[in-house]
């Protein structure tokens, strides 16, 4: 039996445990955490939207690269 994920609504530690297995290097539920809170990006119950979470470290990494 399969389980579908929805993007738009995920745990800390479901979305660290994806980041993890897509890199293949630990992610923990803090780290992912850290990065939601300081994006603003937790729900009200909890959870975070994977394209915002996404959006929002392509934001910081653009900015990171500025002269």
């Amino acid at each position: 039996m399969s389980t579908s994920l929805n993007i738009t609504s995920l745990t800390p530690e479901i979305l660290a445990t994806l980041l993890s297995n897509s890199y293949r290097q630990r992610i923990t539920e803090e780290q992912v955490r850290i990065v939601a809170e300081s994006g603003n990006l937790l729900s009200a119950d909890d959870n975070i939207n994977l394209l915002q979470y996404t959006a929002f470290l392509t934001g910081e990494a653009s900015n990171n690269n500025v002269d």
